[in-house]
């Protein structure tokens, strides 16, 4: 076919493919109206077969054989929306890219449909949702992310050539054979690293991977330069592949990509933008009081709830969740869960006067559940079929005492269906927690990897459809803190606790990293104030639920008059600034921060509006600078009544910081409203 350029996008995006007698190449990607971007020509899909895999040989996922000898057929387009396709005359594979752009936004949403149009089975290995060309790796910096439970979100800035070394292609004429990936292992999508990274210089781009089964994204070389590659499970990283019959077809994850005019921050924003256009309305974000952290830790009774329910109302918690072990009389439940019924001698005057307390104290009432799991000593280990439970080699699988429904089975949807449909009708509930604390492994099924992702995928559709049952219901993505935090639930939850953390000095690395993953206002940031914490620790604790999701435990009625009115401020603080946090972009004026730096900095910034921002000490106290905030004017917000930190602004704010632990919220007001 004669050449073809495809040019599509908006007022914030601009993109460029190629066509012709090779496969379809993205050839530009800019935020604005065609600026210098950061996309060079490059295949934007590529398919890899049990029968073929790669045409030239590599360990990257580039140049596959059906890839090379895709060609393009067709395209529709409009003003938010790209399809383009291709053909592979030798296996029969008719292949859909599909773009939307994020109205408002320098970001876009990409997955591509594959059909089987020959007259045998083609069986799928890896796919690439979108392979971008980066040009010169010497030119970028990039920023990634690993995850551990207790230390989530540990971000990484290194120049890109430390991750892809300099081989000197020219000379050899070809491209390189190695790598940079990060990838995820079983069915935590976020237990080890992260899906999310940055690669910027003049310009940035930012991108996730949308899923909560497996994910793999990577960056190689070529001659012409560096490459990144976004996928869902592979065959090698995730023991996925896909049978596809003649006619039948199979949709990749998607992915998120955004672009900006700037560098790291300016990227994680236009991402930040993005990820608005994905998740449920999020209404007045109210403060919530869960009693497990710090707290009941899984051991409640009507005695113990009574005087927290109090405690919370008194504080200005508007939701108040009952969280584990209200289901058994024991203690040790692990291995019992999954039937939902109330414990039958834990509650004095039942589970439902906990419940009418919280609704008397004026606040709506939320329950704790992990629906995914059945223990092995569950009756509904027995009344459930072997096929609606996660199977390997024709043996359910178990994990530490606890089987895993397959949410793709009737009979699995049904019984949680009717646990929530009871829940709401018989203790009013409006908040769920959804718990998820065990990984697995690869998935279920013959071809495990794929198991997993139609798992993960009806697991999506049921959480869909209890909301549209249960209109106002809010619903956490917990995952045992922070295991699966991904936009593929992300999407369709609303907020997502940050960690399971217990100590209030290690959480603020974890609040203030959060938001490069997670909205800021999805940041389920606990704060659990202690009457063993100094007045200084109290504020210390309360600063990092303050800047996200204001997510409150602790034994509030042990607490000290003081340690009281500076809990009851916090929370004011927060129902002050949270319309503003949920327009806020996320700013590191000191960077991402290291596990274990002293001084850590967060700022969010809506735009036309002042910043917050948020400083902890937890070691020596000395003078920081921040910059990028465009400074004119800086108030102390929290503890409103403390002794001030001395604070300068000049276009940057400086500040004596104290000895730790210690940490202010300020109220910054820049020298023009800021944009982004």
């Amino acid at each position: 076919m004669s050449d073809l350029t495809i040019e599509w996008g908006s007022d914030s995006l601009c993109a460029t493919f190629l066509c012709g007698d090779h496969p379809v190449l993205l050839a530009h990607l800019s935020a604005g109206n065609g600026g210098p971007g950061m996309v060079h020509a490059q295949p934007l899909v590529e398919v890899f077969t049990a029968a073929e895999q790669r045409g030239r040989t590599s360990q990257g996922y580039v140049r596959s054989a059906v890839g090379e000898r895709l060609r393009y057929r067709d395209h529709t387009a409009d003003e938010r929306t790209l399809s383009i396709r291709q053909f592979d005359v030798v296996s029969g594979l008719l292949v859909t890219s599909e773009f939307e752009i994020a109205p408002g936004t320098s970001g876009l949403r990409a997955m591509v449909t594959v059909i089987n149009e020959s007259e045998h089975d083609v069986v799928l290995t890896a796919m690439t949702t979108l392979t971008l060309g980066l040009g010169d790796p010497a030119d970028l910096r990039l920023l990634w992310g690993e995850s551990e439970w207790l230390a989530e979100g540990r971000w990484h800035e290194q120049p890109l050539r430390q991750a892809l070394p300099d081989l000197n292609l020219a000379l050899h004429g070809q491209d390189g054979r190695g790598r940079f990936t990060r990838t995820s292992h079983g069915s935590w999508s976020t237990g080890e690293f992260l899906p999310t990274g940055v690669l910027f210089g003049r310009s940035g781009l930012a991108w996730q991977v949308e899923s909560s089964a497996g994910w793999h994204w990577e960056l190689g070389q070529t001659a012409r330069g560096c490459y990144l590659s976004l996928l869902g499970p592979t065959d090698a990283e995730h023991q996925f592949a896909q049978r596809l019959a003649p006619g039948q077809s199979f949709t990749t994850v998607p992915v998120g990509v955004a672009v900006a005019d700037g560098g790291r921050d300016a990227a994680l924003a236009a991402l930040t933008d993005y990820r608005r256009t994905l998740r449920p309305p999020q209404g007045q974000l109210p403060v919530i009081y869960n009693d497990f952290m710090n707290t009941l830790m899984a051991d409640p009774s009507t005695e113990k709830l009574l005087p927290l329910i109090g405690a919370a109302a008194e504080a200005g918690a508007e939701y108040f969740c009952v969280d584990a072990g209200w289901f058994d009389d024991s203690k040790d439940w692990w291995s019992s869960i999954g039937a939902w019924q109330e414990a039958p001698t834990r509650f004095t005057g039942g589970l439902s006067s906990v419940f009418g307390a919280i609704h008397a104290a004026g606040m709506r009432s939320g329950i704790w559940l992990e629906p995914e799991i059945v223990g092995i000593d569950s009756p509904v280990a027995g009344e459930l079929p072997d096929e609606a439970f996660f199977r390997r080699f024709g043996t359910r699988v178990v994990e530490d005492r606890r089987y895993h429904l397959d949410l793709r089975h009737p009979a699995a949807v049904e019984h949680l269906d009717r646990t929530v449909d009871r829940l709401v009708a018989d203790l009013g509930i409006s908040f769920l927690k959804l718990d998820y604390n065990i990984n697995p492994g690869v998935g279920t099924g013959e071809h495990a990897g794929a198991g997993l992702l139609g798992h993960t995928r009806a697991l999506r559709s049921w959480l869909r459809s209890i909301q549209h049952r249960h209109p106002g219901l809010l619903v956490e993505n917990c995952a045992s803190g922070a295991m699966r935090m991904d936009y593929s639930l992300l999407s369709v939850t609303h907020l997502q606790s940050t960690s399971d953390q217990q100590d209030h000095l290690r959480y603020p690395p974890i609040a203030v990293s959060a938001p490069a993953s997670v909205l800021p206002e999805q940041c389920g940031n606990w704060a659990y104030p202690s009457a063993a914490m100094t007045d200084q620790e109290t504020v210390f604790a309360m600063v990092s639920g303050i800047m996200g999701r204001l997510y409150l435990s602790g034994f509030l009625p042990e607490l000290r008059p003081s340690q009281r009115h500076l809990v009851h401020q916090a929370v004011e603080v927060h129902k002050r600034w949270r319309s503003r946090i949920a327009l806020a972009h996320p700013r590191w004026p000191l960077g991402l921060p290291g596990w274990d730096d002293d001084v850590l900095a967060l700022a969010l910034q809506a735009p036309g509006e002042d910043a917050l921002l948020a400083v902890w000490s937890r070691g020596a106290g000395r003078q920081v600078r921040l910059d990028g905030l465009d400074a004119r004017e800086v108030s102390v917000v929290y503890p409103a009544d403390a002794d001030p930190w001395h604070a300068h602004a000049d276009g940057s704010v400086t500040l004596d910081v104290p000895d730790g632990p210690a940490a202010r919220v300020f109220s910054v007001r820049s020298t023009r409203k800021a944009t982004w």
